[in-house]
């Protein structure tokens, strides 16, 4: 006859079996909030090559480092609480080849990753710490937009917008970035136009609201790609500062932007070893540039040729393309590359280039990344196209921003300087160093269109040729040396080592790399 017990089996200990539940319900609500939408939803992205939100963060921070901050949040509507796990958005903190980032990755398996009450609280979080604790803050976007029907009604407006009083603010304090990997609207949008560096994976849309309500407000049929596809993002808007394939390509390009920045606005940017071969064909540089004056050519030859090897980022490709902007290294120092880029337009500044360049420089002066200017450009672009595209505001913003700039400024003088641009790129001591080329020429417009104002006469006029030499005189490089505005006359092929030379002659050593950051609340689009 058996007994319901074994007299030899010692008796049950009451810690370890509270110790055996609690880890059994923490095991099961961590299953729960890990499932995201679900296996279904899930495989469709995969079949769709589209990584969900946890594959992306695993892709981004270095392995082992990702804390996550909110878990076990869900929605703040009881209906929704077992069917919302982090309530959409995948929040916290992990690492970047070493370096401490906090991250929102949107989950739109769960109701699209649409904007609630709770994960409001979550990316105020993240954003509050990153500010406080100087911490790059990276958003990898998706989302519907607000949820609904949370937000509907005056009681769902004063939950949405009652979260986070500086929720749109920014001053920079740390570098924000953004990937727009789905559709992204409301909330993702804005936080993607309000980065320092937004990439943009092709089949994303940013916009406002999605097609279908955009359709609904038109009363036609609105197709997703031109209401905010990355085509318009990348050559008309210029919010994308990078247009890429695949999840994995944007995840990587966000780890290479933050390599070039500071951690936060307090310190200068990291120092790299210098690789092997830079500055190798340095000898040769001189043949980039054509035999003549008016002949095209693509300037970012020249930047690859004096930067470190592999090192120039390109930003803003597509958008802008008179001017090109982008970051570097200099003897495994961080710099900020603008250039003229005559094969568009032949270097002539337009509107889009002026908005372009002042973007860039205000990244730059706010976290203390010098700046390093080519300059070939016969002027601005003029007519009645340009006045209406707002060409002297963007160009007094350009100005007034390169004004404000407290970093190291450095501008070299490869061909053409005229007019006002001379001004917007680094001359007239808007520079802290100018350097010529011997090839360079200065002058408030080019001699032949000035012969034509001033005298009415074209090529093959009499006299002609003897005012163009006339006003020839004096802008080559020698002259405008003469005088001091040119600090220096160069060999183009000690373009690297004056480069280098002059970025350490004025490193900010009194405050130890930081500039004083007067653009700091400039705004990102404008």
């Amino acid at each position: 006859m058996s007994t319901s017990a074994d007299p030899a089996a010692p008796p049950a200990n009451p810690l370890d079996e509270r110790r055996a539940r609690l880890e059994q319900e923490f095991q099961r609500r961590e299953a729960a909030a890990k499932r995201m939408g679900g296996p279904e939803k899930l495989a469709r992205r995969a079949a769709a090559n589209m990584r969900n939100a946890r594959e992306r963060l695993d892709l981004l921070l270095d392995a082992g480092t990702f804390i996550e901050s909110g878990l076990f949040s869900t929605s703040a509507n009881p209906a929704d609480r077992d069917k919302s796990p982090c309530d959409g958005k995948v929040a916290g903190f992990g690492r970047i080849a070493g370096r401490e980032v906090a991250v929102v990755s949107n989950d739109f398996t769960v109701f699209g990753a649409s904007s609630g009450a709770t994960n409001g609280r979550k990316i105020a979080h993240m954003k509050r710490v990153a500010t406080q604790r100087g911490l790059p803050i990276v958003f990898l976007g998706e989302s519907s937009g607000a949820r609904m029907p949370d937000h509907m009604g005056s009681r769902g407006m004063g939950t949405l917008l009652g979260n986070d009083g500086a929720q749109y603010q920014r001053t920079r304090e740390t570098p924000w970035v953004s990937a727009t990997l789905g559709a992204s609207y409301g909330s993702a949008s804005w936080y993607s136009v309000l980065s320092d560096f937004c990439v943009m994976r092709k089949g994303a849309v940013l916009a406002v609201s999605s097609a279908l309500l955009a359709s609904l407000a038109i009363k036609e049929e609105v197709d997703p790609e031109e209401l905010g596809g990355w085509r318009l993002h990348a050559e008309v808007t210029g919010f994308a500062d990078l247009v890429v394939d695949t999840d994995e390509e944007a995840l990587a390009a966000i780890q290479r932007f933050l390599d070039y920045l500071p951690g936060h606005h307090n310190e200068a940017p990291p120092v790299r070893p210098v690789p092997a071969g830079s500055g190798a064909q340095m000898p040769n540089i001189l043949d980039l540039l054509p035999l003549s004056r008016t002949q095209v050519y693509d300037v970012r030859k020249v930047v690859r040729t004096v930067v470190d090897a592999d090192s120039f980022f390109e930003l803003k490709a597509r958008f802008g393309k008179v001017a090109v902007t982008g970051l570097a290294r200099l003897d495994g120092r961080t710099v900020g590359i603008v250039a003229n880029n005559p094969l568009y337009k032949g270097g002539a500044l337009d509107a889009e280039a002026c908005e372009k360049i002042t973007s860039f420089i205000v990244l730059c002066d706010s976290f203390n990344i010098p700046l390093v200017m080519f300059v070939d450009t016969p002027g601005f672009v003029i007519g009645t196209e340009a006045e209406r595209r707002r060409a002297p505001g963007k160009i007094m913003n350009h100005m007034n921003a390169l004004a404000l700039t407290t970093v190291p400024k450095l501008s070299v003088i490869l061909r053409k300087s005229y007019g006002q641009a001379y001004l917007n790129m680094g001359g007239g001591r808007n520079s802290d160093e100018v350097a010529a080329w011997p090839t360079a020429e200065v002058s408030f417009m080019d001699a032949t269109f000035a012969v034509k104002i001033v005298h009415g006469l074209d090529p093959g006029d009499p006299g002609f040729d003897e005012a163009l030499e006339r006003m020839k005189r004096d802008s080559e490089a020698w002259d405008f040396a003469s005088i001091y505005a040119a600090q220096s006359v160069i060999r183009p092929e000690e373009t690297r080592d004056y480069l280098i030379r002059m970025l350490d002659v004025h490193r900010l050593r009194l405050t130890n790399g930081v500039g004083q950051r007067l653009m700091r609340a400039w705004p990102t689009s404008y």
